[in-house]
């Protein structure tokens, strides 16, 4: 049971909402691209997705209902699990008697409309209703979730015992185990990791004080709490995540690192942990690294214009060094798996050495650096270099053998990714020299350094707003204004005749949806091509100012005028690009 393109489209020149030329043009397009026509009318704001929804409700003979702003009954949502919920888009929002009212994007799939029925017992009714709508049901489910959380905890933390209580001694190893093997804690661990895993955290941290545990997620590169567990339970929640990370129950004055693994039906994820000693105990943080993403495009990460195609013409190069730089957390990594999803193709061998390895990537050589029986990043690329890569990924370089052994590699014929900690790409050059690496051999092997910073994206619900002068004032001080009023223009982002104060940004809206006004993050970036006049700047060991200076001469775009074009675009707000650039 579907719509076919002749229903819908003497459906819609009835309505006088297309013409015949449109409906052809259209066709034509879906039979390209092979998509739905009724998709194709969407992305050419012929009709909106609900218009089309509407009409192929209506042709169907199926009712449409609109649930963006209805509060569904928790027994009634929970009638279907929230994974098949997701997965097939399909949700219980009505129940009357035996009958069960479900909104669906898809009245074809009747596997899962029968799926439900035998699960249920009951008699389903298809309805059609929006991806929107669905969003908003799903968003119940987190929820719902999210107040049974709480429940499990206040419920089981009334049940530990301390360590302390039980009159155990510290150095007791078995009994502490046993401790932490009790089913109160272990529900108490298995939430928080549930809990933050649905919140998209990328870690979470367990945090002593004197009369609670305070536990904050880090979503979107913003620390948040989360919850406040009593105090009763800390040492059972740290033995219990030390069973789960083979470390050592009976040390409590060293820091101790360690990782294991969750999963479930609809997830995988490694949780790499660090545990460290602080004056009311011991604080956790646990990295959380999800086994089944996919590395992004260049695209999505946020390149693009021409500093996208600097990038991917030196990815094309058989052998030299492509480096990536910025501080802890801002992506660096995410843009070395992407620049190896290009490269990744039959007859070449890429092999790396990473600490940690955050994604698996098929066909690709993965080595995890262990510090403590010898394997770090320089024993492991010397090993490397034997085993006949084409492409080599360093996952950072950090010391002065770490250093000459990459720019070795790139001398005799590899193609060598990977990651130095400076604030901006000049300041690579700089850092390698420190490093003891001759400028001769830096100019001859490095090709391009990009430097990178991650902001949330704005939320599509956003407030418009213009600058005023108090606020041009203040920009003044952060960046040149008259050369991003000139990219504006460059970027046909404004008219040649309108200035600063002429241009539409964005500021975050709370919502429903989005709290804060933000969901999801994107990179901002400046790539440094290693042209003739940087070489000979390098061979003379100018100071990163000159050479920033000469690469912006050379058309290189910096971050802060990357970040104010996806500003403008309402990618993301100017608020945000100050807080991520500005130290």
């Amino acid at each position: 049971m579907k719509v076919e393109p002749q229903q819908l489209k003497a459906f819609l020149l009835d309505a006088k909402l297309i013409t015949e030329a449109q409906f052809k043009e259209a066709e034509n397009i879906a039979n390209k691209t092979n998509q739905k026509i009724g998709d194709v009318f969407v992305s050419q704001a012929l009709i909106s997705q609900e218009e089309l929804i509407k009409m192929e409700a209506y042709i169907l003979g199926i009712p449409f209902v609109d649930l963006e702003k209805e509060k569904i009954e928790d027994e009634v949502l929970k009638i279907i699990p929230e994974p098949i919920a997701r997965s097939h888009n399909i949700v219980a929002f009505r129940k009357k008697g035996k009958d069960l009212e479900v909104a669906m994007l898809d009245p074809e799939d009747l596997r899962t409309i029968e799926f439900i029925k035998k699960t249920s017992d009951l008699r389903i009714l298809p309805r059609l209703t929006t991806p929107e709508s669905i969003k908003n049901v799903l968003l119940q489910y987190q929820k719902t979730l999210e107040a049974e959380f709480g429940e499990i905890i206040k419920k089981e933390a009334k049940g530990i015992k301390t360590v302390k209580e039980t009159g155990i001694e510290m150095g007791d190893q078995e009994e502490l185990k046993k401790i932490a093997e009790e089913l109160p804690l272990v529900r108490i661990v298995d939430t928080l990791l549930k809990h933050a895993i649905l919140e998209r955290a990328s870690d979470i941290h367990i945090e002593p004080t004197k009369k609670e545990v305070i536990v904050r997620y880090r979503i979107d590169g913003v620390l948040r709490d989360a919850m406040i567990l009593p105090k009763t339970v800390s040492s059972g929640v740290v033995a219990r995540i030390k069973v789960l990370s083979n470390l050592k129950l009976d040390e409590h004055r060293l820091p101790q690192d360690g990782r294991f693994r969750v999963e479930a039906e609809d997830y995988k994820y490694s949780i790499r942990v660090s545990i460290l000693p602080v004056f009311d105990g011991e604080k956790i943080v646990m990295r959380l690294l999800s086994e089944t993403a996919k590395a992004l495009t260049l695209e999505q990460i946020g390149l693009r214009g021409e500093a996208l195609e600097t990038v991917q013409n030196n990815l094309r190069k058989p052998v030299g060094m492509i480096l990536v730089t910025g501080p802890t957390g801002c992506g660096k990594t995410t843009t070395l798996y992407s620049m190896m999803e290009i490269l990744n193709v039959l007859g070449v061998n890429i092999c790396t050495v990473e600490d940690p390895i955050e994604y698996r990537m098929p066909r690709i050589n993965q080595t995890q650096v262990n510090p403590k029986i010898g394997l770090t990043f320089a024993s492991g690329l010397r090993s490397l270099v034997r085993q006949d890569p084409d492409i080599i990924m360093v996952g950072e370089i950090r010391d002065n053998e770490t250093a000459g052994l990459a720019i070795n590699a790139a001398l005799t014929g590899h193609l060598v990714l990977s990651t130095l900690h400076t604030t901006s790409a000049s300041g690579a050059l700089p850092r390698l020299i420190d490093m003891k690496v001759e400028p001769f051999l830096i100019s001859s092997t490095l090709d391009v350094i990009l430097a990178q910073r991650l902001v949330r994206r704005l939320c599509p619900e956003k407030e418009k707003y213009t600058f005023k002068e108090p606020e041009i004032k203040n920009l003044k001080k952060y960046c040149d204004l008259d050369m991003i009023l000139k990219i504006f223009k460059e970027e046909k982002l404004i008219k040649p005749e309108q200035i600063l104060k002429d241009v539409v940004f964005y500021r975050p809206k709370s919502s429903k949806d989005c709290p804060d006004g933000y969901q999801g993050r994107i990179g901002i970036y400046e790539v440094l091509s290693v042209t003739e006049t940087i070489k000979e700047l390098i061979i003379k060991e100018a100071d990163a100012d000159q050479v920033q200076k000469q690469a912006q001469k050379e058309g290189m775009r910096t971050m802060i005028e990357d970040g104010f074009i996806k500003a403008a675009q309402g990618i993301t707000s100017i608020e945000e690009v100050l807080r991520v650039i500005v130290e």
